[in-house]
């Protein structure tokens, strides 16, 4: 969850709910076909096919693919959630998250929630990380617990870059932070090398993780170097650090190719967990493909049943006949396998090492509880509880309840109570009781001159540190997404969504106005704009934006200077 300066405004290290399946192989995203243009600022620029890569520097082909590939929800169905959202958020360039409903439910309640993220000091700040610092000020603004990090763990093991390097890259970080406006006071400032309680945190998380998993995630093979491994855990660690007073929300902005260290960590926070929560129905274990199909069949089992002459209730043996069809009996086994394989096709994945889909084996578990009565209700699983907590969860299970070996269930509580009582127990009794972390996902910026922005290739970029001629310079010598000719232009319209002058309107020079930014593309894209003007525009823009950066630059240094944080490490 660290910002890497060579790709575009990005941190290394959720979809509601904490998952334990989420890490999964490292695989690729693969260009088809890009999104819709948000006409209000964001853009849908293309890019070469990329693998998730924490460590890459490329851009994404297709963001769409990112839904479907790697389960991404899109942004646009959290957005009305969100209080006073961003213009980031308002313009698609925030376009994906996981799990970020209970953040956005937290900040309209003004209930504890809290931001992350970490800039790994490789090289100068630019342009492209200014989102991130934007987004966790804006959090901060709203009333999240919000805490930036010096990753210098991961840039020493990772990058290879010396003690004296990162010193000074850090410093550059955290001054251009404080100059737009992030609050020291009101959040927490930290380096890894100097945090023990992360430190003791990442050392916990690494018993639950094994080096074939990291191999699945992250293409580690034997020549990898053990710290870059531990970088992997300690960034893992920062994700939950804020959590560690109190459990809550807490989001991580990151840039898509980040999205493994989230996964993994949401993982990492499921497996510390004391008790899992789930729905269930019956005595017996279902997966949530099976639960799903168990739950449809009492649903409307259930409602049959209440004005009629079996309002004794529904068995199991009745959902089993039910998903075996209208008359289990009249449907032989054959039939069964058929339709079970039919339904492996539709549903690619959730066939097991038999071959039998969520189905057949949802029916086969049915079968085998006979007249049990199916009933709704909460189940509390025993993962990693003390005996004193497990026992403490069984008193604490209000009205009725049946206490299993490893599991509780209970029949007169909500799945939000129950998740409010499991994690409660956890904390009274020792355990850290983690809210899985929630992200967010912002696109990357265009190099300036195509392809990627790349803190190597400085004509690609506009570094925060740069003077502001030579800001106003890299600007105008920027590409453009425009016609051959101010004829064709006129004619045709400018292609803004392929233009990384337009997105240095939308992601940066038009800050707060969204008519401004729209009023540049519609101009753009009828035909209005041409390149010369909108390029001399935008160079202004940006010259005034880095005059008066510099200038709260050199403000901040006495900020800086007062702060509890090292910058001169004894490290060799």
């Amino acid at each position: 969850m660290t910002e890497d300066t060579d790709s575009n405004g990005r941190i290394d290290p959720a979809n509601d709910g904490d998952s334990e399946s989420e890490s999964k192989s490292r695989a690729q995203s693969k260009p088809e076909s890009k999104l819709e243009p948000h006409t209000d600022g964001g853009t849908a620029t293309g890019a070469d096919e990329t693998a998730l890569d924490p460590w890459g520097s490329s851009t994404i082909a297709d963001y769409g693919n990112l839904f479907t590939e790697f389960g991404i929800g899109a942004f646009d169905d959290a957005l009305d959630g969100v209080p006073d959202p961003h213009y980031l958020m308002r313009r698609g360039v925030i376009f994906g998250h996981r799990g970020y409903g209970r953040v956005a439910e937290a900040l309209r309640n003004s209930e504890p929630a809290a931001a992350l993220s970490g800039f790994m000091p490789t090289g100068d700040p630019h342009i492209g990380h200014k989102l991130v610092f934007d987004e966790l000020i804006w959090h901060q603004e709203q009333g999240a617990d919000t805490y930036g990090l010096i990753a210098d763990l991961e840039a020493h093991s990772a990058r290879g870059l010396s003690w004296a390097e990162i010193d000074a890259h850090a410093r550059d970080y955290l001054l251009s932070f404080l100059a737009l406006g992030f609050d020291p006071e009101a959040g927490e400032l930290y380096r890894q090398s100097d945090n023990r309680e992360l430190q003791d945190l990442a050392f916990e998380l690494g018993i639950e993780a094994n080096f074939s998993e990291m191999r699945s995630i992250y293409g580690f093979d034997g020549g990898t170097d053990v710290s870059h491994l531990q970088s992997v855990i300690t960034q893992a660690a920062d994700i939950l650090y804020p959590q560690l007073d109190e459990p809550k929300p807490t989001v991580i902005p990151v840039g898509p190719d980040q999205d493994p260290h989230v996964r993994l960590t949401r993982d990492l926070a499921a497996r510390t967990r004391y008790f899992g929560v789930t729905e269930a129905y019956a005595s017996f274990e279902a997966d949530d493909a099976e639960r799903e199909l168990i739950a449809e069949a009492y649903d409307v089992l259930s409602d049959e049943r209440a004005d009629g002459p079996e309002a004794d209730g529904v068995r199991c043996t009745h959902a089993a006949d039910w998903l075996a069809g209208d008359s289990g009996a009249d449907r032989d086994r054959s039939t069964m396998a058929a339709e079970s394989e039919a339904d492996s096709v539709d549903e690619p994945g959730s066939a097991d090492a038999e071959g039998k889909s969520p189905r057949q084996r949802a029916i086969e578990k049915l079968e085998a509880a006979g007249k049990e009565p199916l009933r709704p209700r909460i189940r509390f699983l025993d993962r990693n509880a003390t005996p004193e907590a497990f026992e403490a969860l069984i008193e604490r299970v209000d009205g009725e309840k049946r206490v299993y070996e490893g599991h509780v269930d209970g029949f007169e509580l909500d799945f939000e109570e129950a998740e409010s009582l499991a994690r409660e127990v956890e904390v009274d009794h020792g355990g850290y009781g983690f809210v899985s972390p929630s992200s967010i996902y912002h696109r990357f910026m265009t190099g300036l001159t195509g392809g990627k922005m790349s803190s190597s290739v400085p004509a690609s970029h506009i570094s925060l540190l740069d003077d502001p001629e030579v800001g106003y310079d890299k600007v105008r010598s920027a590409t453009t997404g425009g016609r051959e000719t101010a004829e064709l232009q006129r004619e045709l319209g400018g292609e803004a969504d392929e233009c990384p002058v337009y997105e240095l309107y939308a992601y940066l020079l038009a800050a707060d106005d969204d008519e401004y930014a729209k009023r540049v593309y519609d101009e753009c894209v009828g035909g209005e704009r041409l390149c010369g003007g909108c390029k001399e525009e935008a160079a202004e823009l940006m010259r005034e934006f880095l005059a008066d950066h510099q200038e709260k630059r050199a403000e901040a240094e006495a900020v800086l200077a007062d702060l509890d944080i090292d910058l001169d490490s004894s490290r060799r």
